[in-house]
């Protein structure tokens, strides 16, 4: 028996615009080490594009991802038994629930540069976390998966 009939998976990917800022920083350490020579510079340039470049991937490699099951958010690993409703909230609504209407016993997964997001109940009565906040950039297609994973169960 398959206990996931949608599996979903969704890597929240940094953007594109932040892999520029890592080739600045290299830049940046080269113009610091250019009165060293040009070893130095070439060597600075090299290892701070390295350096931004790693901290961008390791941000933007998180994996949100439905399956036998289980809901898997970042380091989370939720039983979908567990979830209650899937609310999917536009750019104005995510705005919203990440500041002012937040609490904060919350589970956020939260990624500014991702617009949009689902906000999950969790229904388990021994679980302190009231929702999940998940960043998402398919907020509907999440929600259906974690429809189809609960159907399933």
């Amino acid at each position: 028996m398959q206990l996931s009939a949608t599996p979903y998976e969704e890597r929240l990917t940094a953007p594109r615009s932040w892999w520029l800022v890592s080739f600045l920083v290299g830049v940046s350490l080269a113009l610091i080490l250019l009165p060293f020579g040009t070893l130095p510079m070439l060597g600075g340039l090299a290892a701070g594009t390295a350096a931004a470049a790693v901290v961008a991937s390791s941000y933007g490699s998180v994996r949100i991802r439905v399956v036998n099951g289980l809901l898997i958010a970042g380091e989370a690993r939720i039983p979908v038994s567990a979830l209650g409703e899937a609310e999917v909230l536009d750019a104005e609504e995510a705005r919203a629930w990440r500041t002012y209407k937040a609490d904060t016993r919350a589970f956020l997964l939260l990624r500014a540069y991702i617009p949009t997001a689902l906000r999950v109940t969790v229904t388990d009565p021994d679980d302190p976390t009231p929702y999940l906040y998940l960043s998402t950039r398919e907020p509907e297609r999440l929600a259906e998966a974690l429809k189809a994973a609960r159907d399933a169960a």
